[in-house]
Parts: structure tokens; C-alpha cells; sequence
């Protein structure tokens, strides 16, 4: 018998290269996963929709498939019980499951595989670019773990962006700072390439079924890919229609344009219906053959071949742990406007507002408009954890907890990142039109009609000085602090104060 979780949707595993009469192959819908946090209604849909095609895949290629739904009344509702009552039911000699990705279900599997008296395998989900323990290798005898350094090395063992001689395409290794382009219009917003699903009837099934979420469901027009077939077709889309332009405003804040240029392809791409190598590469061929431009695509490829592995590996290295960080001891609630985007705050308002709606949002809108404010206001940052691994359709532990705790918050005391990500205002309304009929004004810095983001920047680097002012990338920043009149400062604070005794009402 052999388990596929929900996001190990990879038809190309070479389990499934031969058909054996004498191999069950196991999917199974169940409350403890949908249960172990609140999620978004369009997540639940969506997995468990791939989840079915991926099953029906498989009948249709001749292999045995037992597929435990929601409503079965033989689901034992948590993924151990149902793999006894399955093993005892099939009378097997052997049960075998690819890696998790997540530490809760790895720890889980092995503990039930010791205690099991026939024997247990664990194989590669046959999908990563590196090894779990790569990273950590890698990285033992530096004192600063820097993706950079992972990212070069990973260029060059997969030949990637590079010339005849084994240096980077265009003579440096990252374009970055050719990609913080506002976004001026034109040329248009693709349409959205992505399928379009009626998960009706299966959304009944799971009220029925007791599920609660959050987020609208839109069941009759989800708009993420079911199987590889699909995500392919995703794939191809972006690269000819959005990949040119991706590198410009990758960073950018567009009202009327919620998608730009992004790949949207997150989620295909987690539960394993496209390989990362595929991906890449189909990237950099766009660039050599004269459709996309070089910043554009190292941007791109950076992010997957780069950063994706790179908080595998951070994940994999420090777990478990890593969950219970809270390096600067913060711990507000989360407002209730995280469930509901109705707050004055015109750029919170638009990005949470997106996530519920489409159980989405690209990387700006997660770290530098709700991570930089959750950040500044000192929210808790293990309540912001599960929100992100909740809303977004994308959230797997593995990638979300390091982006979350680490990049967005801190949490990690800098493991992940040299610095904070915050920004006041100017930041925010540089970069796009997030700013434009907002109730608080960008430019102020103090009073009912200042930016709450001004007052919460200063703020936060005079409140975590003792931690923060040795960091030789935030010198400017005290440097600024230290020139400022005390009165200013003051008064700074004293409206940050009132600011997060208010964050109901802003």
C-alpha cells in the first residue's frame, strides 16, 4: 500500500512507471488536515479537487486506487487511522510513503511506521532540486547563512544562466536592482490564462462535512489548474504573455492589476504537478531564444531555483523549533480586519480583501504591505503564521513558516534575513498607487489623518535599538533616528502608542 498526500500530486514519481495488481495506491480527504488551521475555502476546494483528478489519473493508467473521501463513512478522518484500518482491510505486507514536506507529518508517518509490525518504507517524493539536509551542509561553516551564496552554487550545478566558460549569462549573477519598476499601465494586465472549475458540488459536500473555512469559496469558478495537463498550459501562458514583463514589476502595487505580471504558478508547482527543473528551464529558453529579456528571467528563475530551495533547506535544518521563534518578543492580536479587509488603510484593505477573495496574493503584497505592517504594529507573529498558511492557496508549511517567521517577521532573529523588511509610507507609495484615495495621508507622520506606517516605522527601530542598531544595514536608519529632535521622537512614539492601542478601528 502506498500513501499520496494532497500535495504529492507528481505523475512522473517512478511509482507509478509500472502497473502492479499488487500495489493500493491510497488518497485520502480528511478532517485533520483540513482542521489543523483554518483555511481558506478556495485552498480546501482546490486540493481536494487535484486530489481527485490525480486519483482518477491513475485508474485510468491501470493502478489499484483506494480514494478515502471526506464524507466516507469508513474515514477515520486522520491520515494514521485510515493507513491501519486500510493496511488491516488489504491484508499488506508493506506500506511505503514519499517524504512530507511538512515536520508534523514526517514525525507522524515515522512514528506510526515503528510501531507497525509489517514493514514501512520511505521514499524521495522525487521533486526537489536538493536534499533536505543540502542546505545545512552547505552552509555549517558560515556565520551568516546567505541565500546568495546557496543561489550561485545552485546556477551552477543545474547549468543554468550560464555562458560557454561557466559564468553567469550578462556577467553578473542577479538583475535585481533592474526590477523595481512602478507599473505605468501599459502595456495591460494579461488575462487570466488560468482554467476555469465549478467545485459546486464538492463545496456542499465539504459544509456538509462539518469544514469550516474562511475566504469565498467561489465554487462555481476556481481558477487554479487541477492536473499537470493544466498547469502546463499555465505554464506556457506565463512564459509567452507575462514573462517579459514580469522582471520590471515584479515589485509593483497595481489596484486594477492584482495579478501583473506573476507566474500564479505557486500552487501547481507545491503539490508537485510541475517539476521546478521544468520550470526553469522553459524560462531560460524563453531568453535564448529572444522572448523574454535576461533581468526578467534570472528574477524569475531566481525565485524558484534560489529562494524556494533555499527555505526548504532552512526549514528542514531547523525544525522542530523553528515554529516556536519569537525573537522580538511580539504578541498583539491580529485585528479582526484580517477576516474581513475592512480597514481605512487602503493598501491593507486591497491586498487582505485579494486574499480572501482569491486565496492569493503576490510576494509585495505578503511581506512589504501586510508583513511590514504586522511587523511594525508587533503582532503576534505565530497568529500571523497560521493566517498565512490558512489564506493562501499556496501555503505549505515548509515554505510559508521560514517566509513568515523569518523573511516577513523576524521571528528568527535574522536567521533567514540580513534585515528587517519594514518601510514607512514612501516606500509603499513609490512603488505603486496603493497610496492614491486612501484615508491616511503618506506624507504625514503624526495626527488622525497620518500614514500609520510612518509613526510604527520609527517606532519599531526605537523600541528594538538594544537588538537592532549593531546591524551595520540599518545604520542610516539610527543614523536618521539620532539627527531627529527628541520632541519629534516623542511624539513619534506617542502616536505609535495610540496606534496600536487603535488597530480595531484604523
Amino acid at each position: 500500500m502506498r500513501l499520496v498526500l494532497g500535495d504529492q500530486l507528481h505523475c512522473g514519481h517512478s511509482w507509478f512507471s509500472m502497473v502492479d495488481p499488487k500495489v493500493v495506491y491510497v488518497l485520502m480527504e480528511v478532517r485533520q488536515e483540513t482542521d489543523y488551521v483554518l483555511h481558506h475555502a478556495q485552498k480546501i476546494l482546490a486540493i481536494f479537487a487535484a486530489m481527485r483528478d490525480f486519483a482518477d489519473y491513475l485508474r485510468e493508467r491501470g493502478h489499484r486506487v483506494r480514494y478515502v473521501a471526506l464524507d466516507d463513512p469508513s474515514n477515520r478522518h486522520s491520515i494514521t487511522g485510515n493507513l491501519t484500518a486500510l493496511a488491516a482491510h488489504y491484508c499488506v505486507r508493506r506500506v511505503e510513503w514519499q517524504q512530507p514536506d511538512e515536520w508534523r507529518l514526517d514525525a507522524l508517518l515515522s512514528k506510526w511506521g515503528g510501531d507497525q509490525s509489517y514493514a514501512t518504507e520511505v521514499v524521495d517524493s522525487e521533486h526537489f532540486l536538493t536534499q533536505r539536509s543540502d542546505l545545512a551542509e552547505q552552509m555549517q561553516c558560515r556565520k551568516q547563512w546567505v541565500m546568495e551564496y546557496f543561489y550561485r552554487g545552485m546556477r551552477k550545478r543545474w547549468k543554468v544562466l550560464l555562458d560557454d566558460a561557466g559564468e553567469p549569462e550578462g556577467g553578473q549573477w542577479n538583475f535585481d536592482h533592474d526590477n523595481r519598476k512602478r507599473w505605468p499601465g501599459t502595456p495591460p494586465e494579461p488575462q487570466d490564462w488560468r482554467p476555469l472549475h465549478d467545485h459546486r458540488s464538492l463545496w456542499e459536500m465539504a459544509k456538509g462535512a462539518g469544514v469550516q473555512s474562511f475566504g469565498d469559496p467561489q465554487a462555481d469558478a476556481i481558477r487554479w489548474p487541477l492536473n499537470r495537463k493544466e498547469a502546463l498550459s499555465c505554464l506556457e501562458a506565463f512564459i509567452a504573455t507575462a514573462l517579459p514583463y514580469f522582471g520590471d514589476y515584479e515589485d509593483a502595487l497595481a489596484a486594477k492589476g492584482p495579478r501583473l505580471f506573476h507566474s500564479l504558478l505557486s500552487f501547481a508547482l507545491n503539490v508537485k504537478m510541475l517539476n521546478p527543473l521544468e520550470v526553469v528551464q522553459r524560462a531560460e529558453a524563453a531568453w535564448r531564444a529572444g522572448r523574454a529579456p535576461l533581468a526578467a528571467v534570472e528574477g524569475f528563475v531566481r525565485q524558484i531555483l534560489g529562494w524556494r530551495e533555499y527555505v526548504r533547506g532552512i526549514y528542514w535544518a531547523h525544525m522542530p523549533g523553528y515554529e516556536k521563534n519569537n525573537a522580538l518578543s511580539h504578541g498583539t492580536p491580529l485585528p479582526r480586519w484580517f477576516w474581513s479587509g475592512d480597514t481605512r488603510m487602503r493598501c491593507i484593505h486591497l491586498a487582505i480583501s485579494q486574499s480572501l477573495r482569491t486565496a492569493h496574493a503576490h510576494h509585495i503584497q505578503r511581506l512589504m504591505v501586510i508583513g511590514n505592517f504586522a511587523l511594525l504594529a508587533g503582532l503576534d507573529p505565530h497568529a500571523l503564521h497560521r493566517w498565512y498558511l490558512g489564506i493562501y492557496i499556496d501555503a505549505f508549511e515548509w515554505v510559508e513558516l521560514p517566509n513568515t517567521l523569518g523573511m516577513s517577521q523576524r521571528a528568527d532573529g535574522g536567521l533567514i534575513a540580513t534585515k528587517p523588511y519594514v518601510s514607512s509610507a514612501a516606500y509603499l507609495q513609490r512603488m505603486g498607487d496603493y497610496c492614491q484615495h486612501c484615508f491616511y495621508d503618506p506624507k504625514q507622520k503624526t495626527g488622525i489623518r497620518a500614514c500609520p506606517f510612518n509613526a510604527l516605522y520609527w517606532d519599531f527601530f526605537q523600541r528594538h535599538f538594544p537588538t537592532l542598531h549593531s546591524n551595520p544595514r540599518l545604520a542610516l536608519v539610527y543614523r536618521q533616528l539620532k539627527r531627529m529632535p527628541e520632541t519629534e521622537r516623542q511624539a513619534l512614539q506617542g502616536y505609535a502608542n495610540h496606534l496600536r492601542e487603535q488597530l480595531e478601528t484604523l
